[in-house]
């Protein structure tokens, strides 16, 4: 599980550079939406790209591709068997070994469909699921990971005009 300053540590590589944040999840299903939400809290307020691919990442290859991202941070709800609400960052490669998805193609497989037109680096942010059955609410964990999230990317990504601004309060 990683947390605060080690989690906007391992997610600084992203910073400056072409990255696209891909949230995959139901949002009917409780801690299952967590990657729409986060792009939902995202969209708009980051100077990176935001796509929440809902349930069907595979749907959204070609506008990957056409972006053509350095990195791609793909955020979804991962049993890892960490405590609810946990956060786990995973290459392509740990997917296999940790993830389960609700999703009709494999997360691994999209990523290496993808990688096929591409060249680009993946990270799998998972958030530990409580509840992924219909019409049930985000849990309270998931919700602060929810939070958490949002508020380090929007720390790696500033808009232009943040940017600015903090500098301007620097002067």
């Amino acid at each position: 599980m990683i947390r605060g300053d080690e989690l906007r540590e391992r997610l600084g590589v992203l910073a400056g550079s072409r990255a696209l944040i891909l949230g995959v999840g139901n949002v009917l299903k409780g801690d299952d939406g967590v990657g729409p939400l986060v792009c939902e809290a995202l969209a708009g307020k980051i100077a990176a790209r935001v796509m929440d691919a809902g349930t069907v990442p595979e749907n959204y290859l070609r506008p990957i591709i056409e972006a053509s991202p350095q990195f791609l941070l793909v955020i979804d709800a991962v049993d890892f068997g960490g405590t609810p609400g946990a956060i786990g960052l995973f290459t392509p490669d740990q997917i296999n070994d940790v993830a389960f998805s609700t999703h009709a193609l494999s997360l691994r497989l999209f990523i290496d469909v993808l990688r096929t037109d591409i060249e680009v680096d993946v990270l799998l942010l998972g958030v530990q699921p409580v509840c992924t059955q219909l019409g049930q609410p985000v849990s309270a964990p998931v919700q602060e990971s929810i939070q958490e999230v949002t508020a380090v990317l929007g720390a790696i990504f500033p808009v232009v005009d943040q940017v600015a601004q903090r500098a301007s309060h620097l002067s």
